[in-house]
């Protein structure tokens, strides 16, 4: 018998089989490893009148429907209901483990004050580390557990989280730990990130000798205790004039890559202090924010393996008159990914897609460049893009299905909720579920 004839009978699939039928488009994937770049980003792989065929944890077939029904019959069938079926969107930084919200920051920028200023008069960043120490790993999971939540709601599978409002041993563990139990808790797949180096805390800034003993607390203490513990995946620097130095920054980094993390790097949010090119030397999987890059340090992303993680949102927040230059980025070859940067004090957003319409309206990319920067992109700025971020045979089953008829209404519909179902490694989630109050 002919392999063209076996191939045609309906074959038996394992029994845990999902057949996703209906969509009125399915985003797919060329099932190719590595970020997107220049025109790479735009070019969608958007298909009509195919099936997606889910068994265990993985994709097995992309195909004509009408063949994949024949083929599979008496799988379970998922109908899409004229809905767009999408790879889950990676959100790929975030800081979703804090205590309280910051509410008055955002009226005091409004009365003028700056982000340093704020911090200088004990705010921003120190006030969330004053009320996270104060907080049992209990109460800072419980909050993080229906925060973590609200954002996989939108439709987001995989969740970057940091570290960083600890800024002791002890409370930079707590943070991780929390981390590590929502995972074993949550379906959606969290990836931990140790950002002991988020800020100097306030009892090391009084002098450079205090200063230097808390960088040498962060390499021999912390980055080799949270090695030791499997604690993160990655370790991240906030290298901003004000807070850690390129050379700082490339001293703990280096700790880092030798205890066996991977690197990422809050670079050139505020003012353009090298940390772009940092990342680029350095390798890192990722540099984020960047709205004041140089030129300098965009054509270094573009010839470095660098993944440029973007955060309109808390530009926005900020009430910042400029935003990264993301087209400059893409004609320059770097890839760009989109993420929410959800905190307390600075974009206290759960939605990827509002982010997304950003990306559209604030950083002028199409529709088709926002959801690559939110799939494939932001798999790749976590090191993932060999396993999530498309819709292609081999990667994880992590889908979604939005109530729109055109992938470009994601991005449209500014700050819907439009995620109707979801599955992460081929498992269902309940979206309306996971939207708690």
């Amino acid at each position: 018998m002919s392999s063209r004839k076996r191939s045609a009978e309906p074959r038996r699939s394992a029994s845990n089989a999902l057949l996703f039928v209906n969509a009125a488009q399915i985003v797919c994937g060329s099932g190719r490893v590595g970020p997107r770049r220049g025109t790479e980003m735009n070019a969608l792989d958007v298909r009509t009148d195919v099936a997606v065929l889910v068994s265990d944890d993985t994709i097995r077939e992309v195909g004509a429907q009408r063949d994949l029904r024949r083929r599979h019959r008496g799988v379970k069938t998922i109908d899409c209901e004229r809905g767009v079926l999408m790879p889950a969107l990676v959100d790929s930084h975030t800081h979703a483990v804090f205590g309280a919200p910051r509410a008055t920051e955002h009226e005091m920028r409004a009365a003028g004050l700056d982000y340093m200023e704020i911090a200088r008069r004990g705010g921003g960043i120190h006030a969330s580390v004053r009320d996270v120490r104060a907080r049992n790993e209990s109460d800072l999971l419980a909050l993080a557990r229906a925060r973590v939540r609200r954002l996989a709601a939108f439709g987001v599978g995989t969740i970057e989280i940091k570290s960083g409002y600890g800024l002791t041993l002890e409370d930079e563990l707590k943070l991780l730990r929390v981390i590590r139990r929502l995972s074993s808790e949550l379906p959606v797949r969290l990836v931990p990130t140790f950002l002991g180096a988020h800020e100097i805390p306030l009892e090391y800034r009084d002098t450079a000798v205090r200063r230097r003993e808390y960088i040498a607390i962060v390499v021999n203490e912390m980055i080799p205790t949270v090695a030791r513990e499997k604690l993160a995946a990655f370790a991240d620097v906030f290298c901003e004039a004000g807070v850690y130095t390129v050379a700082e920054s490339r001293a703990i980094l280096t700790a880092a890559r030798k205890a066996g993390m991977k690197l990422k790097l809050h670079a050139d949010e505020l003012s353009s202090t090298g940390g772009a090119e940092l990342a680029a030397e350095m390798n890192a999987t990722s540099a984020d924010h960047l709205a004041a890059i140089s030129d300098d340090g965009i054509r270094a992303l573009g010839a470095s393996g660098t993944v440029a993680t973007i955060l309109p949102a808390t530009m926005l927040f900020l009430g910042k008159p400029t935003q990264a230059p993301a087209r400059r980025m893409l004609d320059a070859g770097v890839p760009v990914a989109l993420a929410t940067d959800f905190n307390p004090g600075t974009s206290p957003t759960v939605s990827l897609p509002l982010v997304m319409t950003l990306g559209v309206s604030q950083l002028h990319l199409s529709a088709a460049e926002t959801l690559t920067a939110a799939t494939v992109n932001g798999a790749a700025a976590l090191g993932l893009s060999d396993r999530v971020g498309q819709i292609a045979p081999g990667f994880e089953a992590d889908l979604a299905v939005f109530d729109i008829s055109d992938y470009r209404e994601l991005p449209y519909w500014l700050g819907a909720r439009v995620c109707r179902a979801l599955w992460t490694r081929g498992k269902a989630c309940d979206v309306h579920d996971l939207d708690v109050t």
